[in-house]
């Protein structure tokens, strides 16, 4: 093809990129205007769920080359973090969210290596690792991710750790490598022990699965909870809510694994799971300023709710 043909082919997608850039642009801007000024609750929503994307695009795009560029310079394991703080800065700018960490012991700091898991609640925790991705970590994500653009392109030159869910065997040998470049890279990862988005109206957890667990024990690391408050009245898919709101996130202290066994595995899970939902129950209070359950005596879970995995939004 003559090098004028591709010069024309390239120039005209450009300028359709563009159009499509100011058209999007344009329509959040109008939504958000017309939410706020007509009080039109559903125009806020898709605003900000079109900004939310555009935001993601963008720092899926800026942490590509940063992820590149760190590599050369022999930083990857800082890729992670640098676009997450990115796209925290930008979504609190773009949709009016932001999540606030609660470390007083400075744990997110200090504790290197370790298995850190939280509860996952929507889409939106993307933002929330945003605000408390700790260096010198990655993300444990589904092999399929590898394929999609933009944040698949990310992924791939950030280092992050890809398991094939429909393959078990796959999925253990991609443990067994995570936990060998625990040991010898002291690289921590973040895990959702619960597998999938919960999207919950109240504070629950589903029944965690095991991995992550089996991942620090293997690695001889401590597993880190991080709980974040159910945040609902932010975001909330069934009922198309979507508003700026601050959401807490408390990091619990480290439980070691030095000395057990995967035959611990199964306790761990769950004495980890029942720590996880008493201050997920207590933190949501706090965040949508209602009464803090108290527990009965000799009851493990607080009465404002039960195990968690029956409860439906």
């Amino acid at each position: 093809m003559p090098i004028t043909a591709v010069t024309a082919a390239m120039s005209s997608l450009l300028s359709y990129l563009a159009k499509f850039l100011v058209g999007y642009l344009a329509l959040t801007v109008f939504l958000y205007a017309l939410a706020a000024v007509a009080a039109v609750p559903r125009a806020g929503f898709v605003a900000r769920v079109l900004a939310a994307y555009l935001s993601l695009v963008a720092c899926a795009l800026f942490g590509a080359v940063a992820s590149a560029l760190l590599t050369l310079l022999g930083h990857q394991q800082i890729s992670q973090w640098v676009t997450a703080r990115s796209f925290h800065y930008l979504m609190r700018l773009t949709t009016g969210v932001a999540f606030e960490v609660d470390d007083p012991r400075d744990v997110l700091g200090s504790t290197r290596p370790a298995v850190f898991i939280g509860n996952h609640q929507t889409e939106l925790d993307v933002l929330m690792l945003g605000a408390m991705f700790p260096k010198y970590c990655s993300v444990t994500a589904k092999s399929d991710l590898k394929h999609v653009p933009f944040l698949g392109w990310f992924m791939r030159l950030s280092g992050s750790i890809f398991i094939d869910r429909k393959n078990s065997k796959d999925a253990r040998d991609a443990m067994a490598g995570a936990a060998q470049e625990i040991r010898a890279k002291r690289q921590s990862v973040y895990m959702f022990p619960e597998g999938t988005r919960s999207y919950t109206k109240e504070p629950a957890l589903l029944p965690f699965k095991k991995g992550a667990f089996h991942l620090a024990v293997q690695a001889g690391v401590p597993v880190v909870p991080v709980v974040v408050a159910n945040y609902s009245h932010v975001l909330y898919l069934k009922k198309l809510v979507f508003n700026a709101g601050t959401i807490p996130i408390k990091v619990l202290d480290p439980i070691p694994t030095k000395n057990l066994t995967s035959a611990d595995v199964d306790e761990l899970a769950r004495s980890t799971r029942e720590l996880m939902l008493k201050e997920l129950v207590t933190l949501s209070a706090k965040a949508k300023g209602q009464p803090i359950p108290v527990p009965a005596a000799n009851d493990s879970v607080p009465k404002a709710v039960s195990s968690g995995a029956d409860i439906k939004p």
